[in-house]
This record gives structure tokens, C-alpha cells and sequence, in this order.
């Protein structure tokens, strides 16, 4: 039988916890829409695969269904001891905040949202800065003089987007016409494709031949209809070039799968660190996307106003207008 001084099981305990925490698997709980998703989700996804092929590391995972499962979700995690635990989505905000109070020892994060507890990093987006680069592109591709934009739930964040893409093409051409709809007011709006291309035809149908999509799941109707109809789409969150090669103008990427990786390597090397990362266009948190499937789509003027615009936000010379804090779009 062991006997240990009260020195050594000190020690030994201290080893032991170590051990313990070397161990803990982290967790992922995917909003609504499910993993592949397309978009949102699915951008998110890419996180984890890249956090497993780079470490080795299994990650735990559930999606959601509905979000009145979250709560259970996190909680699962948390109490089985993950950590992190990453929620995806604003939604999660109330579940989480529950969460994060009772397992106060457990690291979490959460994406698209602020939840301000002393053991919760919170990722949030400069969104209007990538669409600013969207309706830049949108208007430069444009024959007709107008442009649509089919967002997902009304919510500050999607009006965030439509704020910047009206200035990015506004910038390019001041006589443009953008036409707008918001899906829903609930987050089924975020996965509805079907209810996605109704809206994208109507806007069609008015003359809008470059048609963006800020909706997950539901813009995957979006690009299908505007694919259909012989217009062009537009993609975000993930790169959606190649759904429909040759009839997506461009990706407006939300690097959500940025955000999943550095929070589950950041806590593996022990460097986790609660607070607000805001991520924008300088720091690598949006971007747009060239590549094969798109590239006969930008010319050279379009990919320099394109690159110009990034220089821009990057440096501060190009603000864009921001309406979760600075209040309504004056475009």
C-alpha cells in the first residue's frame, strides 16, 4: 500500500490535476441547421477538422435540432468535464450565461455574440467591413444598375451586413438600386432555403442581377435561384464558390472557423484568455474569396477595387458605418 507525506500527496495531487486537465476533450455545440449546413455551421466545422488534423486531439460535438436544446447541451458538456465549450451562434447567449454561472471553473466560448462572464471568450465580427468588399464587387459586376440582398432573421447583425454591402456599392456606383428582404424573425429564418429563393426571385424579377446571401442555410435557396435564373449569387460565411462554379461572383467568408480553432488551441497550450475578440477585416476575421471556380467572374479592375477596399478598412481610411453602434444605416 502507498503512504505518501502530506508534501508528496500534494504534489502527487497537483500532477494529478495537471494530468486531468491535459486530458479535458473540448466541445462544440453547432447552432440550428446542423453542421453542414453550408454556411455558418459548416465554417465552423472547418475549425474543428483543422483543430483535430493539427493536434491530434478528438473534439466533441452535438447540433442542434431546436434551440431550446442548448441549455442541455452545454450543460452536458460542462458537467461530463469539456472545456472549452464553444457555442456557435447568438442564440446561445441565454443558455450559455446560465451555464458559464454554474460551471465556473469550465472555459466557454461563443460566437456572433457578447456574454460577459469572467470564464467566457467572446467572438464578434466586423461583418459590414467583408460586405463593404460584397457590394463593391456586387456593383462592379452589375449590367443593370440593381442589386439585392436576402438576409436571414431580422437581427442587428444582418443589418449590419446590408448596411455595409449598400455602402460598398454605393461607393462604386451612387445611382445603384439595392433591393432587400429579411426572411424571419426567428432563427428558422437561418433555415428556410426553400422561403430563401422565393425572396431571391422576387428581387430578380425587379432587375437584380448580382444577388448576395446573409441568411446560413436559407441562402442556399438564394444561390440556387439566382444559378437558375442566370444571375449572379453571392455566398458568406463560407466559401461558396463552388456550389454553383462560374455563378457565384464571390465568398464573403465570416471566419467562424478561425474563431472554434484558436479557442480550442489557445486553451490546449494553456493560453485560454476570457474577454471580447473583435475580428475584422485587418485582424482576419472577414475576407472575400478567388479562386478557380470564380476567377473568369473578376477582372482586373474588380479584384483591384476589391484589394483596395481591404488596404482601406485595414489602414482606417475606409470606415465603414457600423449600426450596432453607430445606429441607423444613413444609406
Amino acid at each position: 500500500m502507498l503512504r505518501f507525506t502530506s508534501g508528496v500527496a500534494a504534489a502527487a495531487c497537483a500532477v494529478l490535476m495537471c494530468a486531468t486537465a491535459s486530458l479535458a476533450e473540448p466541445a462544440i455545440v453547432y447552432s440550428v441547421g446542423g453542421k453542414f449546413d453550408g454556411s455558418f455551421n459548416e465554417s465552423a466545422y472547418s475549425g474543428v477538422k483543422r483543430f483535430q488534423e493539427t493536434s491530434g486531439d478528438p473534439v466533441r460535438e452535438f447540433e442542434l435540432e431546436r434551440d431550446a436544446q442548448s441549455l442541455q447541451a452545454l450543460r452536458n458538456f460542462a458537467a461530463r468535464g469539456n472545456s472549452p465549450v464553444v457555442a456557435i451562434g447568438f442564440n446561445q447567449a441565454n443558455a450559455l450565461g446560465q451555464v458559464a454561472t454554474d460551471f465556473p471553473e469550465t472555459d466557454f466560448a461563443i460566437v456572433d455574440m457578447v456574454v460577459d462572464q469572467p470564464n467566457v471568450r467572446s467572438y464578434v465580427f466586423k461583418e459590414q467591413e467583408g460586405a463593404y468588399i460584397g457590394g463593391v464587387l456586387a456593383a462592379m459586376a452589375s449590367k443593370s444598375g440593381t442589386i439585392g440582398f436576402v438576409g436571414g432573421m431580422d437581427i442587428p447583425i444582418i443589418h449590419r451586413f446590408l448596411c455595409g454591402y449598400k455602402q460598398g456599392a454605393l461607393s462604386v456606383n451612387p445611382d445603384i438600386r439595392i433591393l432587400f428582404n429579411m426572411t424571419g424573425d426567428t432563427p428558422a429564418a437561418f433555415a428556410n432555403p426553400v422561403r430563401g429563393g422565393e425572396l431571391a426571385r422576387g428581387q430578380i424579377k425587379q432587375g437584380a442581377d448580382v444577388v448576395i446571401q446573409a441568411a446560413g442555410g436559407t441562402g442556399l435557396g438564394v444561390l440556387q435561384a439566382a444559378a437558375d435564373a442566370g444571375v449572379l449569387g453571392m455566398g458568406t460565411d463560407s466559401n461558396q464558390n463552388g456550389l454553383h462554379p462560374g455563378k457565384v461572383l464571390t465568398s464573403i467568408r465570416k471566419r467562424v472557423d478561425n474563431a472554434v480553432y484558436d479557442s480550442f488551441h489557445s486553451a490546449k497550450d494553456g493560453k485560454f484568455e476570457p474577454g471580447i475578440q473583435v475580428l475584422g477585416v485587418a485582424a482576419g476575421g472577414m475576407d472575400w474569396v478567388l479562386d478557380d471556380n470564380n476567377k473568369d467572374l473578376i477582372t482586373p479592375d474588380m479584384k483591384a477595387a476589391a484589394d483596395a477596399a481591404v488596404a482601406g478598412i485595414s489602414d482606417g481610411t475606409v470606415k465603414v458605418h457600423d449600426v450596432v453602434t453607430e445606429g441607423t444605416c444613413p444609406f
